[in-house]
């Protein structure tokens, strides 16, 4: 394994995973995908903005223990307790629109969406990161996941007006997030990767509980087995266990590999909606995720030096 000094020069001559780690990656892909059937479920039971605050309370604490089980840096200065905090604002909002939207809308939507934050991230580092030019070969790739997004808003067999109003959210949280991408470009030099994603969680916690008091209606409503284990899928599986295992690749393999995979995430979301929770297999849903998958191909060949400061994948 190579330090991550050369990480860079080592990503430029990996023209693929070894078998086992590339089975790996493809399993992790498969089991964020399926966060999405996972949030339907414990929304059923839980408040919005209770849900969030349960499973980042919990992932926080897993990630802070496991950061001082290994020696990770937790340590902020003053001056970057501040910068991270514009970062903290910016996962809240996202988060909260992506639960709202996806308490509103299907699974399969949800995963669909969720999934085309690597085309708008693309766009928004081409006018405000130097040397993150779209090549005119991604522009293929572009088009066709917003075709893709495009087409879920025209499935008029699904979508009632509460539901277009989530697939909205949704895609307006992606928005948000991608936001949260660009400025975690600016900064990152200055983190550790573990900084970025722990503090922000840590700090919206305490906030999305006071908006359940506040909102949610009913905080806890029932916590049977599969709301239990719905949230626990989220705060421990994806939030935790998944946010150490991907970063753990793609210090071994480099982020170019591991993203070459990230086509599976909005597949398993759907199958998983469509097979556990009873979600209509549409043409438009058809369509939609074919669009989607060949342009998360195209975009994520080997050129693209956004994928390596990409979030890890969540929500």
């Amino acid at each position: 394994m190579k330090p991550a000094a050369t990480l860079p020069a080592a990503e430029a001559a990996i023209s693929g995973l070894p078998l086992g780690a590339a089975l790996y990656t493809m399993f992790l892909c498969i089991l964020f995908g399926a966060n999405t059937v996972a949030i339907k479920i414990s929304l059923t039971g839980l408040g919005i903005f209770t849900t969030a605050g349960l499973r980042f309370a919990i992932a926080t604490v897993v990630i802070a223990l496991w950061a001082l089980a290994t020696g990770k840096p937790l340590g902020l200065t003053r001056r970057q307790a501040l910068v991270l905090l514009p970062l903290a604002v910016i996962f809240f909002f996202q988060l909260a629109l992506f639960y709202f939207g996806q308490s509103m809308t299907s699974a399969s939507h949800g995963a669909l969406i969720s999934n085309i934050l690597p085309f708008v991230v693309m766009v928004l580092a081409h006018y405000f990161i130097p040397g993150e030019t779209i090549r005119w070969r991604k522009v293929g790739g572009l088009v066709l996941g917003f075709a893709g997004v495009a087409v879920l808003f025209l499935d008029t067999a699904v979508n009632s007006g509460s539901a277009l109003l989530g697939d909205f959210l949704v895609l307006l949280a992606v928005l948000v997030w991608a936001t949260n991408a660009v400025y975690v470009k600016k900064i990152i030099a200055d983190f550790h990767p573990l900084q970025v994603a722990l503090y922000p969680m840590a700090v919206t916690v305490p906030l999305y509980f006071l908006c359940g008091w506040l909102w949610d209606g009913g905080m806890i409503r029932s916590l049977d087995g599969p709301v239990l284990q719905a949230l626990l899928y989220q705060a421990l599986v994806t939030a935790s266990y998944g946010f150490v295992a991907w970063n753990t690749l793609i210090s071994r393999y480099g982020a170019t590999a591991l993203h070459s995979f990230v086509f599976i995430m909005p597949v398993s979301g759907v199958f998983l909606g469509v097979v556990l929770l009873g979600e209509p297999l549409t043409a438009h849903l058809v369509l939609a995720i074919v669009l989607v998958t060949v342009g998360l191909l195209i975009v994520n060949g080997r050129e693209g030096a956004w994928r390596r400061w990409l979030p890890w994948p969540r929500p």
